[in-house]
Parts: C-alpha cells; sequence; structure tokens
C-alpha cells in the first residue's frame, strides 16, 4: 500500500496538485499560472511548465513551457503568438515587480514531465524524479517510466530502476521536478518526430530505416553478449520495506528492472522539507 502524508485527499486534490504544485514551484510561480493558464489555454496551448527565476542585477526571466495538445510540439510562430498574448495580460494585470524577461518556449526533447499524462504519453523512456520529502533514504529517483497507477485512489508513477527486481511506485503528489533523460533513445524518437514533421510539410521525404549489418561469416558459439535474461542476480533482493536498500552485489551480477513485482516507496521524513534543505 501507497505510503500518505495526509492533508488533501482523493481525485481533486491530485488534480489541484497536478495543476500547481509540479508545473509551478513557488507561491509566486502558482499566481502567475492562475493568472495565465486561461490565456495559454485561450490560444489553443497546453501550459507545461511555469518557473519566474533570477533577479539582482540580472534581472528576473519568466519561463513558460507550452505545446500544442495533438503534438507536444511549439513552433516559432506559436511561440511569438502565445508571447503577445501572455504580454498583453502580463501588461494589463502587473503581477511581477520591477523589471522581468519573458521567454516562451517548447518542453524541447529531454522535456519536463509536470502531469501524468505527460508520464503515460514517455513510457518506455528513462526519467529523473525529485521529490519534496525523503524516501528510501534519499529524495532523487532515476529510471524507466513503466506507465501510471492508481494505488488507493491515489496516482503513482511505476519506474523501472537499475538494481531493483521491483517496480517503483512513486506518488505523484510527492513529486517536486521531473523530466526525461537525455539518451540515445530519445534523441533517437526526437530525430524520427522532425523527419515525420518536415514529411507532413512537404520539406523532405522521410529516411528509410537503417538495416541491420549482416554478420560476416559464420558465428562462433560464446563469441556474443550474453541477453539481459541469461544473466541474474546472485542474491534475492529484500521484499521487506524495513529494508529498503537492496543487499550489496558482486561485481558481475545483474538485476532486470522491473522484473519482480511492485513495491511503494518507503518514506523516510516525518514530512515535506522545504524548498531550501533537504538534498538538493
Amino acid at each position: 500500500m501507497a505510503l500518505s502524508s495526509g492533508g488533501l485527499d482523493g481525485p481533486a486534490a491530485f488534480l489541484l496538485l497536478e495543476r500547481s504544485h509540479v508545473r509551478a514551484k513557488t507561491p509566486e510561480d502558482r499566481q502567475l499560472l492562475e493568472l495565465l493558464d486561461p490565456v495559454v489555454e485561450a490560444q489553443g496551448f497546453d501550459l507545461v511548465r511555469l518557473r519566474l527565476m533570477g533577479g539582482g542585477a540580472t534581472g528576473r526571466t519568466l519561463q513558460i513551457m507550452a505545446e500544442r495538445p495533438e503534438d507536444g510540439d511549439l513552433g516559432i510562430d506559436d511561440c511569438v503568438r502565445l508571447s503577445r498574448a501572455i504580454s498583453e495580460v502580463m501588461d494589463a494585470a502587473d503581477p511581477v515587480s520591477g523589471e522581468y524577461r519573458l521567454e516562451v518556449s517548447s518542453p524541447g526533447i529531454d522535456r519536463p514531465l509536470t502531469r501524468l499524462k505527460d508520464f503515460a504519453a514517455n513510457e518506455g523512456l528513462e526519467a529523473k524524479i525529485e521529490l519534496d520529502r525523503l524516501a528510501d533514504r534519499r529524495k532523487r529517483f532515476k529510471g524507466v517510466i513503466a506507465g501510471v497507477e492508481d494505488v488507493d485512489g491515489q496516482p503513482h508513477v511505476m519506474l523501472d530502476m537499475e538494481g531493483e527486481a521491483d517496480t517503483v511506485l512513486v506518488p505523484f503528489a510527492w513529486m517536486q521536478d521531473a523530466k526525461l533523460t537525455l539518451s540515445d533513445d530519445l534523441m533517437k524518437l526526437g530525430a524520427e518526430k522532425r523527419a515525420a514533421r518536415m514529411a507532413e510539410d512537404g520539406d523532405v521525404e522521410p529516411p528509410e530505416p537503417t538495416p541491420a549489418p549482416k554478420a560476416k561469416g559464420k558465428a562462433k558459439p560464446g563469441r556474443g553478449a550474453k541477453p539481459a535474461s541469461h544473466l541474474i542476480t546472485s542474491e534475492p533482493l529484500p521484499q521487506d520495506d524495513q529494508h529498503p536498500d537492496p543487499p550489496r552485489r558482486r561485481e558481475g551480477d545483474y538485476v532486470k528492472p522491473g522484473a519482480g513485482g511492485k513495491r511503494s516507496l518507503n518514506q523516510t521524513a516525518s514530512g515535506p522539507l522545504p524548498p531550501e534543505g533537504g538534498d538538493r
């Protein structure tokens, strides 16, 4: 069963968290999100993340990441149109004291994951997640997204982590930051999307898939690498939540991520940590 930290409960609570806590980090960010979310939506886009950063001599920057709902992209013309709409509202409401610079962009290839649908859409890709509290004696987790699941009515993100036989259930409500990891698979996926988009626009023909290289001569037994399913750990991983850390394994041992069952994170702090504290 997933751990609970108290407070709001139920679908309405997690809708609030999805719309404010993850997409906008500070109280000032959340006020701006309330103001600008309807503006972005009226222009036909989704507001992915909002951050008001910086200060002092360099000034402040209002960074807004947005995307088209149908394809998750944002073109140059889209950025210009959205910037004008946001500037009009910001000039009228004047919610930020002093000078600031507005930046509107797409989420990018290693995009932030701020909504449950972001995790569902990127299942199978590797992500980094940071929590607002300690769980299993740490705040940062990295693994392959295995889907989204409700546990006792509360949404969790399933993560297959290296060295963990069990799929880890991460409460969405505990998340402070999350983004895709820039990897070869992600870059290949991004290149394929760009090629398909250019082909739709009539710019270029989509590239032909690269054929696999043919082996020369007859393969000799034992020369190839062993598949992952043939490499197993010599010691079983603990299933008891009282012992969250896996035992020390010898060099060469392998644990296939997600090959076991599912387990919830074990909270090791009394409650959420302030943004300035903890393991940053």
